[in-house]
């Protein structure tokens, strides 16, 4: 099974490139399913119904999200009927929506985990003693064939240990929210493909994918607009993971770069 995630969507221009991109990308690297965190993919705050079903539209099999995901109160409502949109799954108690779902594919069960780190993001429930009872219930070739984790955190230390947590237990596990690609991408130990940020699908001659001018008088502690995503050359990146069918876990991982600001060479 060849899995691609595509990082963070950024506005008009993340949401643009993937959906004129990623049937060439499917085709081109022979993907069977296709993960992509929109949680920024309205203007940089939040995903409509719309955004969703375009994305879906497109070739995306699950929306994956984070910290912005209620920006567009719209998403209250929609998230409980779409199962193949997720919020973090150690979201308080009560939150509306799903941070796991099993999805069919190809004879195979897919699961997808969405979970949100503690430091530096907004409250919710402890990740690691949450998961490490969650996952005692989603067992790689008993409940699921395979497992995808989106992991949205801010610090490096606080993805990679939730990496080596979850090495064997998962297919892959990937970083989102910082919207800037590592390199650090790599098989673990017992398995597990591992990635500290995937990056996002947005222009990189911004911040994060928003104007850099207002993002550097913020900086300077001056008055200035509100962030606004960039709309000009976009660049989708990701990953892709492929992974055995008998076990579940990962044989190989690589990059995806596709557009204009940055590329990757491998020597």
């Amino acid at each position: 099974m060849n899995f691609l995630f595509l990082g963070d969507i950024v506005g008009r221009a993340g949401r643009n490139i993937v959906i004129e991109k990623l049937n060439e990308l499917i085709d081109h690297h022979k993907i069977d399913f296709v993960i992509a965190n929109g949680e920024n993919s309205a203007g940089g705050y939040g995903i409509t119904e719309e955004i969703c079903n375009n994305l879906f539209e497109s070739g995306v099999d699950v929306i994956t999200s984070g910290n912005h995901i209620w920006d567009q109160k719209e998403t209250m409502d929609h998230i409980i009927k779409e199962k193949r949109l997720l919020r973090p799954m150690n979201f308080i108690d009560g939150t509306p929506g799903r941070g796991f779902e099993i999805y069919k594919k190809k004879g195979f069960k897919i699961g997808v985990i969405n979970l949100m780190g503690n430091v530096y993001m907004k409250k919710c429930e402890d990740v690691f003693p949450y998961i490490e009872d969650k996952i005692k219930k989603i067992n790689l070739k008993k409940e699921v064939d395979f497992l995808a984790v989106d992991f949205h955190a801010e610090i490096t230390s606080e993805k990679q240990a939730m990496g080596h947590f979850l090495d064997g237990k998962a297919t892959f596990v990937v970083g989102t929210h910082t919207h800037t690609p590592t390199l650090d991408y790599r098989i673990l130990e017992k398995g597990t493909a591992y990635q500290t940020d995937a990056g996002m699908c947005g222009d990189y001659n911004s911040v994060i994918g928003m104007n850099k001018e207002n993002a550097i008088l913020k900086f300077f502690k001056k008055k200035s607009d509100r962030l606004v995503p960039v709309i000009k050359n976009a660049t989708i990146t990701g990953i892709k993971v492929v992974a055995d069918d008998k076990t579940g876990l990962a044989k190989n991982i690589e990059p995806i770069m596709v557009g204009a600001n940055l590329k990757f060479k491998m020597n």
